[in-house]
């Protein structure tokens, strides 16, 4: 492939690489971008299905697995399903570092994280018990987020719409905060074509200001003796060893060494002077996209770092809970284990929060725009509640509490392009769950005559194309 490089960004580049690694860069950023996916091992375990198109796993992530080419994804049920996530191979290195450095954490925080790939690389190898806070500041970029999150499944998480600085006020405190802050986008040269046009020397002394403040504001929520994982997806050394530097001796830090192999041909450090462990993936040399990750110790104790919310307005005080006057409750039997769960309802929408971190949920409600905690179990409608998508895909749903009716491929694709898809006669009225191949994948409501898909509009597949033959990523294995 042929990239037209800015003249500034090889310049500077050639510089802090010197020509033989500049080689190696640039012939990788010529070529075309690996391919690589990542399975849900709470859904699907990588011993019980076959991936189309496999070349090997990928060496720091047991999930992960490089495909031999591109396959459309969009047409393949199981993706919408949340069994897997297209995520390029240079990311999955954070569950490396969570595997080594985050088995006793409790709390963590995504602070960046639209679209979700990281997020959900830290749900897999977090402790199960661990409550991840998702978020992303741009509205937007978080309705995404949100949708990832739910297809993913697991119920201990909240789903955030918020800028660092708010969670100052919060009194909110974690283990873990993983920092892949917004940069200059070196590293997706290959991949989007806007990135290349929109880089320039003022733009990368914009972010690394942009990164420090992020960071700055972020740091009294990370408890003394907490993790930072920081990354970017850019190459240069002002975005990358220069604020780890500055995170070190201004904010109090230890940078910590993950355990790797040579044969990954990880870069280390490139700025002068600074030999802390740091790693760099580089296009040519690693096998993945442009990634710079610092894994870092906050100084301090845990005892020290006990934290009070900061006083301010509560933006939930007064609010009416629902619709006034409605009779709507969520069916804890749609659940798998209710008894471990409290229901709250914010406006119309009934979410399932986990016993086990309630108090955090109730602490992040009175300052954070929460966009989704726990199961989203469905939203009132009148006296009654609509199961939501959420809680199809979720791996705390009670299957048997539904009348399921299994769809083929077509029947699939029509349904998660919001098309009316016929349910066999004789199917009891009410709401059903739709499967593919055994795996949810959304709600219908029988009214008899008829069934009403409610897949959200805002998820379906727009395109009218359907593959002569099933477009599969992965399959189950069969047993003789």
């Amino acid at each position: 492939m042929d990239i037209a490089l800015p003249e500034d960004f090889i310049n500077s580049t050639k510089a802090a690489f010197g020509d033989r690694l500049w080689a190696e860069l640039a012939s990788g950023l010529a070529a075309e971008a690996p391919v690589s996916i990542r399975l849900n091992p709470a859904k699907c375990r990588c011993d019980d299905v076959e991936i189309t198109g496999s070349e090997g796993r990928v060496p720091w992530c047991e999930d992960g697995f490089y495909l031999k080419s591109r396959p459309n994804f969009t047409f393949d049920p199981m993706l919408h399903a949340g069994l897997y996530y297209v995520q390029e191979a240079s990311s999955m290195f954070l569950d490396r570092v969570l595997r080594q450095y985050g088995g006793t954490a409790k709390t963590a925080l995504d602070l960046c994280a639209a679209p979700g790939g990281k997020s959900t690389v830290a749900r897999t190898s977090l402790p199960a018990d661990c409550l991840l806070v998702s978020n992303e500041p741009i509205r937007t970029r978080a309705q995404i987020l949100a949708e990832n999150m739910q297809k993913f499944g697991n119920a201990d998480v909240i789903v955030t719409n918020n800028y660092p600085e708010d969670f100052k006020r919060s009194g909110l405190a974690f283990d873990v905060v993983i920092a892949d802050v917004p940069c200059s986008g070196e590293g997706m040269f290959r991949k989007d074509a806007g990135a290349v046009k929109e880089w320039s020397l003022q733009n990368v002394e914009k972010c690394w200001r942009l990164q420090r403040g992020i960071v700055t504001d972020i740091w009294e929520c990370l408890k003394p003796g907490g993790l930072l994982v920081y990354s970017t997806c850019t190459f240069n050394t002002k975005e990358n060893e220069e604020n780890v530097r500055f995170i070190c001796e201004e904010l109090g830090a230890e940078v910590l060494s993950v355990e790797t192999s040579p044969d990954w041909r990880i870069t280390g450090s490139l700025l002068g002077g600074f030999d802390r462990p740091v790693y760099r993936f580089l296009p040519g040399k690693t096998k993945g996209e442009g990634l710079f990750m610092a894994v870092m110790r906050k100084h301090g104790t845990e005892e020290e770092g006990q934290r009070t919310p900061k006083k301010t307005k509560d933006k939930h005080k007064g609010r009416k809970q629902g619709r006034g006057g409605t009779d709507a409750s969520a069916d804890t039997t749609w659940l798998t284990a209710p008894e471990k769960f409290d229901i709250v309802q914010a406006g119309d929408t009934f979410m399932a929060v986990p016993q086990a971190w309630k108090d955090v949920y109730a602490t992040a409600a009175k300052t954070l725009k929460i966009l989704s905690a726990g199961v989203v179990i469905g939203e009132a409608k009148g006296r009654d509640v609509v199961p939501s998508q959420a809680l199809a895909l979720s791996t705390s749903c009670n299957t048997s509490a539904f009348p399921t009716v299994g769809l083929d491929y077509r029947q699939a694709l029509s349904y998660l392009r919001k098309e009316a898809v016929p349910l066999p006669e004789g199917t009891p009225r009410g709401y059903v769950l739709v499967t593919y191949k055994g795996v949810p994948i959304g709600f219908e409501k029988n009214i008899g005559n008829r069934a009403n898909n409610l897949y959200p509009a805002e998820w379906k597949i727009k395109s009218t194309h359907t593959p002569e033959t099933p477009n599969e990523i992965i399959r189950k294995k069969t047993t003789e």
